[in-house]
């Protein structure tokens, strides 16, 4: 399945087209709207206070509950704006976000309001493309779940196994450890009482996934085509699999995964500090990776910038409402990126 992304986040809608979605899948729209509404924002002082629905508007793809095998296209109305805000400093570069690489690219036509194309608020039906995917995987056997695994250096408890991410994902703060949980949101907190933001990172799962897919080339290893997918995400910055950085901190006996059969002649790991991936292929093992997120650029602090209008040294004070911290809201999108590149290695 390919998808396309379209909208602004101060124009009238976003919305996205899903080509390759199998025909005849009972489209759940109980479980689109689960995911959508655990990324939706302005729900807590953990996140921005603009407030949007998100319920999506299906325009094609699906007739009497059922996909039909064309494209299917989703829309999300846009009803919270305040373009306002930005008119003062549409000018000025926000650091750390794309306004001069876009403005450069899209020789200045690019829509500065919120980011344009370019905000956070893309990732919504982002969320639905890969709510739908996640369907398709499960109908495999495949599912998809991540947690917090940290936030501004508090750790979370590591990925054990499915039905524990499971349960985060029914949490309005998604870790596995509570406690924990509750330290990484007093740091976001903090970081909002001093005008500024953290970042932080989320471990994910792909379960189920059988081995041999995938390759040792570019364009089919798994590695790459699972990294294409989160790349795509807004603030993503670092993917790490298996054990990850972790690597360099140990000996081959150590970093090895041990292999054995099970009782029913399936090949097994004792472990799995190759994140499921061997070669750039799958070996059967969960597909396991880390992402980290930068802080939210968007800060109200006085940063040092460039006028672009007038090619000239300035200073930007911003106003309006912005996340202290994405990584909670963004641990949907992740699994949403991570179902959609599992479905292309997969061959869906």
């Amino acid at each position: 399945m390919k998808y396309t992304i379209f909208g602004e986040s101060h124009g009238p809608a976003i919305g996205v087209v899903l080509e390759g979605v199998p025909a005849g899948l009972e489209l759940d729209l109980e479980a689109v709207s689960f995911d959508l509404a655990r990324r939706a924002p302005g729900k807590s002082a953990l996140s921005t206070a603009r407030k949007e629905g998100d319920e999506p508007h299906i325009l094609s793809g699906v007739f009497e509950g059922k996909t039909t095998g064309a494209p299917l296209c989703a829309v999300i109305q846009n009803t919270d704006t305040r373009s306002g805000d930005y008119e003062r400093t549409k000018d000025l570069a926000r650091p750390g976000h794309a306004d001069y690489a876009a403005h450069v690219r899209y020789e200045g036509f690019n829509d500065y309001r919120g980011g344009g194309h370019f905000s956070g608020r893309l990732t919504a039906p982002l969320v639905f493309a890969g709510a739908v995917a996640k369907q398709v995987l499960a109908k495999r056997g495949v599912a998809v779940a991540a947690h917090i695994s940290s936030v501004y250096g508090i750790g979370d408890d590591p990925l054990e196994d499915l039905d524990a991410l499971l349960a985060a994902q029914r949490k309005d703060f998604p870790v596995l450890n509570d406690q924990a949980g509750q330290r990484m949101q007093e740091a976001i907190l903090e970081a909002k009482r001093d005008l500024d933001s953290v970042g932080g990172a989320i471990e994910c799962g792909v379960f189920g996934l059988p081995a041999g897919l995938g390759g040792p080339d570019f364009g089919r290893n798994a590695e790459g085509v699972f990294s294409q997918y989160l790349f795509a995400v807004p603030a993503v910055k670092a993917v790490a699999f298996g054990a990850g950085v972790a690597f360099g901190l140990m000996r081959g006996s150590e970093a090895n995964d041990p292999l054995y059969v099970d009782g029913d002649g399936s090949v097994k790991a004792e472990q799995n500090c190759a994140g499921g991936i061997n070669g750039g292929i799958t070996n059967g093992m969960p597909v396991t990776f880390e992402v980290t997120m930068r802080p939210t650029p968007s800060i109200a602090r006085p940063q040092f910038t460039v006028d672009m209008a007038k090619n000239a040294n300035a200073v930007l004070e911003l106003q309006g409402r912005h996340d202290p911290c994405v990584v909670h809201r963004a641990v949907p999108v992740i699994e949403a990126a991570a179902a959609l590149a599992a479905c292309e290695l997969m061959g869906i």
